[in-house]
Parts: structure tokens; sequence; C-alpha cells
């Protein structure tokens, strides 16, 4: 089982790539990214997979409305070729709220538009589960364990930072020994 984070994406793009290689350091195997009304999420993943070889990256998710699917299935086809091959897309409905009143546009059919996002046709979107995982070190320690038990295949834990710098590199070490660790 591999464990992953999600990076916060308000940072300057040199910071993101800092914490991402800093991230893999520890032994973190992928790092995902949110859509916001900021950075681009596919782009801000190809420049961080293309700068810190072998680690896998991810969008965790891009909301289906707004975006129309070839424009999507481009800009992972092109993340695919930065990162060779390490870019792993993540879809998400939204809400209606976000939709409607950020994008301007109706929330209709979400479950149809979502099909429509099937001619993109890469793999990875389903590999990674977000935890909300609060606790002691123990406590992580043994939901990660019940997660590799349960047969997961890859983790991805977010907000790893809330308790500043030493709090997240003592938290990435930790994720580092488990993922390492039958």
């Amino acid at each position: 089982m591999t464990i992953g984070v999600a990076l916060p994406v308000q940072y300057r793009i040199d910071r993101t790539v800092q914490l991402a290689r800093e991230a893999h350091e520890f032994g973190l195997r992928s790092a995902w990214f949110g859509q916001t009304f900021g950075y681009d999420s596919p782009s801000l993943a190809a420049i961080v997979g293309r700068e810190v070889p072998r680690l896998h990256v991810g969008t965790a998710a891009i909301p289906v409305f707004g975006r129309h699917p070839l424009l999507v299935s481009s800009q992972a086809q092109t993340a695919q070729a930065a990162t060779g091959g390490r870019y792993h897309l993540g879809l998400a409905l939204g809400t209606r709220h976000l939709t409607e009143t950020g994008f301007g546009i109706p929330y209709e059919r979400p479950i149809a538009r979502l099909r429509e996002f099937r001619v993109i046709g890469l793999s990875g979107a389903a590999r990674a589960a977000d935890l909300a995982v609060i606790g002691d070190e123990e406590t992580v320690a043994a939901e990660v364990r019940r997660y590799r038990e349960a047969g997961a295949t890859e983790v991805v834990f977010t907000a790893t930072d809330l308790g500043g710098e030493e709090d997240r590199r003592r938290t990435w070490k930790l994720l580092g020994e488990l993922a390492v660790t039958p």
C-alpha cells in the first residue's frame, strides 16, 4: 500500500514543489491537488511531477461542471506526458452552490455530466481514499493498518500541515514509515 498527501494549493509554485519534494523524501509516494479558483490543479500536478521524479501526482478533484471533457482530457494527457505517466485524474461533481453561483451555470444532470468524462480513459481516480484521521501517532498508524487490511492500495492524507512545520514533518515521517511497514 502506498501513502500520499494532499498538498495545499495556496502557496507559490516553488514552495509547493519544495513541500512535494520533502513529502517524497519522507517516503510518501503521491501528492494530490484540489481545484480552487487559484492555480489549475492539472497544471500544478504536472509541474510538481516533473520537478519531483518518481512522485505520483493527481487532482483531487476537478469539478466536472465548468470544464468540457475534451479540455480535461487534453490537460490530463499533458500532465501524463510531463510526469512520465505518474499523473492520476480525480473528478468530482462539485456542489450546486459552487456550480450555480461560481460558474453561473445550472447544476443539472450531475451524474449524466460525469458520464461525459468517461472519454478521458485515464486510470488512477479510484485508487485514492481521502481519510480524516485525527489523533496521535498510534491512532494514525492503526487507521493505516485498518485500511491496508481492508485491501486499500493507496491512502491519501489531507491537512497534514495544520499544526505547523514541525507537526507536518513529524506526520510525514510517520506516514513514510507506515508506507513501508507491513
